[in-house]
């Protein structure tokens, strides 16, 4: 990408304050790539949110999604540690249909994507609605290899 500009991340719009600065966050580390990477990232700069953050491995041939590491508060609330575990070990199959959806539209399209869930659409209890918002990350620019996953509760 030598001379060449990144395209335009999309205007990503959500309600919690946390995942609009996790977006800012990760475009402000695009620097004029497509993606950044997870290198450009340190614990320390994610303070904000670390609880609230899962960083997912993404595999290919065929694609799948591995956390690497899963966020401690949702793990607290969904009642299981899914770090080192693949989607599909969600505690329910809606659940683990709906991330794969959501983290392969992320892969597929090249873009971030955000989603909205509501304490109905799984069978363990969530007491408020939450969003989800998954950001691309590649290591040598071109390769998805990890999305960055950041969790929020409303009146959080």
């Amino acid at each position: 990408m030598h001379g060449a500009t990144a395209p335009a991340a999309p205007a990503v719009r959500t309600q919690p304050q946390r995942l609009q600065r996790l977006y800012q966050h990760w475009d402000d580390r695009r620097r004029g790539r497509e993606f950044p990477a997870r290198a450009d990232f340190t614990p320390h700069d994610l303070q904000y949110i670390i609880g609230n953050l899962s960083l997912v491995d993404v595999g290919y041939q065929p694609l799948s999604f591995r956390f690497r590491i899963f966020a401690s508060n949702v793990a607290t609330r969904l009642g299981k540690e899914m770090t080192n575990k693949s989607v599909d070990a969600f505690p329910y199959p809606r659940q683990a249909e709906l991330a794969r959806e959501h983290f392969a539209e992320v892969v597929e399209r090249r873009v971030p994507a955000i989603r909205f869930r509501d304490p109905s659409f799984i069978k363990y209890d969530v007491p408020r609605n939450f969003e989800i918002l998954a950001l691309p990350l590649s290591a040598d620019g071109q390769i998805i290899d990890m999305l960055m996953v950041g969790y929020a509760w409303d009146k959080e």
